[in-house]
């Protein structure tokens, strides 16, 4: 495809020569002020420069971007155009989806459905499908990949329609890698050519980790599903010039810490700080001697810490990765020569200006995890067992009262339960009244609460579950799979526990998911995956797994322990997200960790433990094995790293990345233009979101006589909103599925079928740890039904259902970051689906926000310092909102009038913060969303 020809207003375009090749490009020196801009404005600049067309880039917009003033606060919008979309399966298939329908919705309108077509290329790696059902074992892959497909099969058909019905538009089969894995080992080129032109490689992801290619010098970020249906037609990303901090990086990690420990305790430093909506950009000597797998690691928790990326330059490192991982020689010439023109290369010794500082000294770092239910919520190994102590009140009792303290005797570590207990209870070893020694999650109780629960396994034996047992222990998720100091790390630790004669505890529930088949390879070159499969981290595929919510369930006979007494039991994985309910729902608390110490809390068996002062166990001479005995060195890891990995592994395992083995191949896929949609379907079913639509919009009008849906607290993520976890069967979504003749054991997960909207509506603000505070003590997808006289509670989705038939508007309102974590499409999507006209929040999260506009739900905020309690708001009330017509005249108003009715007559007014960041979201709601406005575009064209 060839790119439009830019007005070129600043004489930019040149020519550069690399090898018999020639480029044309824009030069940054052409703009004033270029050479002093961070290097990801820089990205910014060239892509303005480059698709500047004096309408939506104007020569001002550029002449802006080169006069930034970094300590201004973000005023300027600009519209960035990526090169290229990312997308993970579970937000992938609604885009392809949205594209079907709008393929037939043009044809209504008169247009020609050829135009719906990605213009960007798009890539789309399934990896949050499988589901960890079998694990332990040999075959746990390949029955996990049976399943896989059996529970997806309509899915992956479509996803094979479109492959081969779309230009541009390409899928990375099951079973291959995760999306942000295969990303930077494959997919990202650092530098594009295309269209004869070389310009830097930007994307933008249907997962907020997107942000993990910024190691590689890659500019790009999550975005909801409908941004980036958005920008695959054509569509700029609007945004304004932000704020970037820099954050510089000194000094060399220790012995003992890992690339996960350095990216918590960044994730605390810049949450602290305060980054949302900013870019990080690390800067200094220090850059060029962190690994580009580190970088990577750093770069992919961006939305933990709130920023809109966090990036790296080029350098000599990121030529060395490029390498590694098996791209063309003329790439890396490309690269090179592209960025050391454009000034573009990392030179330390000229510093860029930046709005914020901060510094850290790696030799600072020390072993850490994250928890209970926040990923910036860091707690240093060493102070892990007494925040546990503290934390566990939170998650424990029960209205009988029946909670059991033991005491303890610190010298000792022997705790005494109370005498209903099955047993006396000492650090890892419970005897019961006949003295059998039985295992046991306990580990002295130090008045903390304690529930023992003697558990029998036909295949696992007896042993006893208490409050804090670890009853998963997983590897997972692209931020630390991608990185082999901490995946080689864990192995030799592995190694080292099995040959002191160490082993797992029994109730843990272990797994293994790499991010890619080069992981498999290089532990087989070590010959390491011998005592991982001791240790019962077999591989079980290649998948989000775990971090996603796709944990499977637990052995029953633990499950049923942990539900009939109501343990509060612990996960621990080395992912990037554990908020509630999301792991698994047996689960209360959630860890992160890196590898090597979720091995080591797997050892362990329970999160009531300290590493420092408490053995794992004995080795056969009888000598007590602390976690230092086993833990490998830095030189030992890296000398496993050099000698393991190989360019040749990559080379081999990306050669056909899009063809897919046989079952891939098999399945029967529908042909032509326009999808065949099946009216029986529940996973894809043709959305509803163009029914009725006109050629022209019409006007947007104010809110009146709306209901409250939701009052919901600070922190509410996009998990709350629309959970990808276990349908219940109890649940709206469960009924509807069993309606359809769809068995329990078939239901799949939410995320497995967002392209039924039927089943997403239902699903949307049903999160089993939701609290609407319209009830009191409470948790689930419920709230007050005004419809109905006296309120009474009815599941959210009941409700919504009931105010539609009535016509009755809804809001919902928010605390402080409204909708944070995960780029959730359907958390907007269900949202106005529901009938939800407007969002009133105290703050929101970046994407969500943007997400909301895009589905023509109006963002509002309270007041400065006001919220719903202190305005005295409890959600009982009716709502009027005034002055949203504005908008039709072609402004955007500042704020709007809110006058909130209690059931006495009495008002509570005030004026709401219209979220409406910039002119492309104020037309895009005018619209009635982003889809509507770029279908009116191509058939208005």
């Amino acid at each position: 495809m060839t790119a439009p020809a830019s007005k070129n207003s600043f004489g930019a375009r040149d020519t550069l020569r690399v090898g018999d090749a020639s480029y044309e490009v824009f030069r940054l020196d052409k703009v004033e002020g270029s050479q002093r801009l961070p290097y990801s404005l820089k990205i910014l600049l060239e892509n303005l420069l480059r698709t500047e067309d004096g309408a939506n880039i104007t020569a001002e917009h550029i002449r802006a971007l080169g006069n930034w003033d970094p300590k201004a606060d973000p005023s300027i919008e600009i519209q960035f155009t990526p090169a290229r979309v990312v997308m993970q399966d579970f937000t992938g298939v609604p885009c392809v989806v949205d594209l079907a329908t709008m393929r037939e919705a043009v044809a209504e309108l008169g247009g020609d459905p050829d135009k719906v077509n990605p213009l960007a290329p798009a890539e789309l790696v399934i990896d949050h499908s499988v589901i960890i059902d079998v694990f332990g074992r040999a075959d746990a892959f390949e029955r996990n990949v049976e399943i896989e497909y059996e529970r997806n099969r309509e899915r992956y058909q479509f996803l094979r329609w479109g492959q081969n019905a779309f230009e541009e538009f390409k899928v990375v089969p099951p079973g291959t890698g995760i999306v942000h894995q295969v990303n930077i080992e494959h997919l990202a080129r650092t530098v594009m050519a295309r269209g004869g032109q070389a310009y830097p490689d930007t994307c933008v992801g249907t997962d907020s980790h997107t942000t993990m290619v910024n190691g590689l010098g890659v500019l790009g970020w999550g975005v909801g599903g409908i941004e980036a249906e958005a920008a695959m037609l054509g569509q700029p990303v609007s945004m304004l010039i932000p704020r970037v901090v820099g954050f510089k990086l000194t000094g060399e990690i220790p012995a003992g810490a890992t690339a996960t420990d350095v990216v918590l305790t960044i994730t605390e430093m810049l949450r602290k700080h305060g980054v949302v909506g900013k870019f990080v950009e690390f800067y200094g000597e220090g850059v060029g001697a962190v690994p580009l797998a580190n970088r990577a690691t750093i770069g992919n928790m961006s939305p933990e810490f709130g920023s809109t990326a966090a990036i790296f330059p080029i350098d000599d490192e990121t030529l060395r990765y490029l390498k590694l991982t098996g791209r063309s020689e003329e790439q890396l010439a490309l690269v090179e020569a592209y960025a050391k023109e454009q000034g573009l290369w990392h030179d330390p010794s000229r510093e860029a200006e930046y709005s914020e500082y901060l510094e850290l000294d790696l030799s600072t770092v020390v072993p850490s995890i994250a928890g209970p239910k926040r990923p910036q919520d860091r707690i240093e190994l060493s102070a892990a067992k007494q925040s546990f102590r503290a934390t566990l009140p939170d998650y424990v009792g029960d209205a009988s009262g029946e909670e059991t303290t033991s005491l303890v005797d610190e010298a000792s570590e022997e705790s005494f339960p109370a005498s209903d207990s099955p047993g006396y209870i000492a650090d890892g070893v419970q005897e019961d009244r006949g003295g059998e020694p039985v295992h046991s999650a306990a580990n002295g109780a130090n008045g903390r609460p304690s529930k023992p629960v003697k558990v029998t396994s036909a295949d696992r034996g007896e042993f006893v579950l208490d409050h804090g047992a670890v009853v998963i222990a997983s590897i997972t998720s692209c931020t630390n799979t991608s990185n082999p100091s901490v995946m080689l790390g864990a192995a030799l630790l592995a190694r080292n526990a099995v040959e002191k004669g160490l082993s797992t505890k029994p109730w843990v529930k272990t797994s293994m998911a790499p991010g890619s088949q080069v992981v498999t390879d290089y532990y087989d070159k070590a010959g390491l995956w011998p005592y991982l499969e001791k240790l019962g981290f077999h591989l079980v595929g290649y998948g989000c797994t775990t971090c996603i919510g796709n944990s499977g369930p637990l052995p029953e006979e633990v499950s049923a322990a942990v539900q009939e007494h109501d343990l509060s039991v612990v996960s621990v994985l080395s992912g990037n997200r554990n908020f509630e309910g999301r792991i698994n729902p047996d689960v209360k608390m959630n860890y992160l960790a890196s590898p090597p110490l979720v091995i080591a809390y797997a050892l362990a068996g329970t999160m009531d433990f300290d590493f420092e002062n408490q053995p794992l166990g004995q080795d056969p001479q009888g000598n007590d094995v602390y976690l230092r005995d086993i833990w490998p060195s830095p030189q030992e890891i890296q000398a496993t790293i050099d000698s393991a990995i190989t360019q040749e592994m990559f080379a081999k395992d990306y050669a056909d990345v899009f063809d897919g083995g046989e079952r891939w191949k098999s399945l029967p896929t529908p042909e032509g233009k326009t999808f065949s949609w099946d009216p029986e379907s529940t996973y894809v079913r043709k959305p509803p979101y163009f029914e009725g639509m006109t050629k022209e919009p019409e006007p947007v009008t104010d809110i009146s006589g709306a209901r409250v849906l939701a009052k919901l607290g600070d922190s509410v993520t996009t998990d709350h909103i629309s959970p990808a976890g276990a349908i219940k069967a109890d649940s709206p979504a469960g009924r509807y599925l069993t309606e359809h003749g769809v068995d329990r054991k078939d239901f799949n997960s939410y995320g497995s079928r967002r392209g039924n909207h039927e089943v997403m509506i239902r699903g949307t603000f049903a999160n089993i740890r939701l609290r609407n505070q319209l009830l009191d003590g409470v948790q689930g997808g419920y709230t007050r039904d005004f419809t109905q006289p006296g309120g009474p509670q009815a599941f959210i989705y009941d409700a919504a259902q009931n105010y539609a038939a009535q016509n009755i508007p809804l809001v919902v309102l928010g605390g402080k970051e409204y909708g944070s974590g995960s780029s959730r499409d359907w958390a907007a999507k269900g949202t106005r689906l529901l009938g939800v006209r407007a969002v009133i929040a105290e703050s929101f999260e970046r994407i969500h926000r943007s997400n909301l506009i895009g589905m023509g739900v109006i963002p509002l905020q309270f007041p400065e310092g006001a919220s719903a309690d202190s305005l005295g708001l409890d959600g009982t009330e009716t709502y009027d909102i005034s002055g949203i017509t504005k908008l039709n005249e072609g402004e955007t108003p500042r704020t709007v009038h809110v006058t909130a009715t209690k059931d006495d007559g009495s008002k509570v007014e005030f004026d709401a913060v219209v979220r409406i960041d910039t002119p492309g979201e104020a037309d895009y709601y005018r619209n009635g969303g982003i889809l509507q406005y770029v279908l009116r575009k191509m058939t208005n064209a």
